[in-house]
């Protein structure tokens, strides 16, 4: 039987090879080709780039790409995150009772203050990340991740100190319910959820994009408090 899989497998892949290396069109591609489907129809590329400023007023085309058109990417990779944590979180609950807890060696001067310094830094430059997300390079993962760090490096350099698990909830489950009631709201109002239904103001400045800014600022808090839980779940620190 494992032998007969393994055939079935191989000559499903060689199909492919063999269908790929034959360079035939396929899907719209071909569509296109046969003249059955117009190009400016499914080249959404072309539409996000000559149109995505005027639509949702964010000068970076990949925020309005990830907020906007395609939202319910971004509240599937938020949902994904989310049930990863809780995994590990009710994982290391349940191996916590059967291993003593150990003292964590207390880290050197240097790092100790290097962590003191550097630790509101990091906050402060992952808040800059995803509040100009809209603007430039960057976003609500993006700077999430910058704040874990920060916590990371609490975990690390400032050894003795626990993170508060309650305060990491709240502030995820509060950012979590406020990013799902905007994206409900932009349903009710155009039918479309995480619609773009505030002022977009004028582009390439702070305060513009509409919504886009708001979200961004809600997935950075859930993403760097979830991150920073599990950080704490995995060091033992969190309390």
């Amino acid at each position: 039987m494992r032998k007969l899989i393994s055939l079935l497998v191989l000559l499903v892949m060689a199909s492919g090879l063999a269908f790929a290396l034959s360079r035939r069109p396929i899907g719209a591609r071909a569509a296109m080709r046969q003249g059955r489907l117009d190009e400016e129809k499914v080249n959404f590329g072309r539409r996000y780039n000559s149109r995505g400023v005027e639509d949702t007023g964010a000068a970076n085309i990949v925020a309005s790409v990830v907020v906007t058109y395609r939202g319910f990417d971004t509240l599937g990779e938020v949902t994904v995150l989310f049930i990863a944590a809780t995994g590990l979180a009710a994982l290391l609950y349940t191996e916590k009772g059967r291993q003593p807890r150990h003292e964590a060696e207390p880290a050197s001067l240097i790092v100790f203050t290097g962590c003191r310094f550097l630790f509101p830094l990091i906050l402060l430059f992952g808040a800059y990340i995803f509040i100009y997300g809209h603007l430039t390079p960057g976003g609500g993962f993006q700077g999430g991740a910058i704040v874990a760090s920060g916590f990371l490096l609490i975990c690390l350099g400032c050894r003795g100190r626990s993170l508060s698990a309650g305060r990491l909830s709240a502030t995820e489950s509060l950012s979590g319910l406020l990013f799902v009631v905007i994206g409900l709201i932009g349903l009710s109002v155009g039918g479309s959820f995480l619609l773009n239904f505030l002022p977009k103001g004028t582009p390439y400045a702070l305060l513009s994009a509409g919504v886009i800014p708001i979200i961004y600022i809600l997935i950075g808090l859930k993403v760097g408090s979830e991150l920073a839980g599990v950080i704490a779940n995995l060091a033992g620190e969190a309390r």
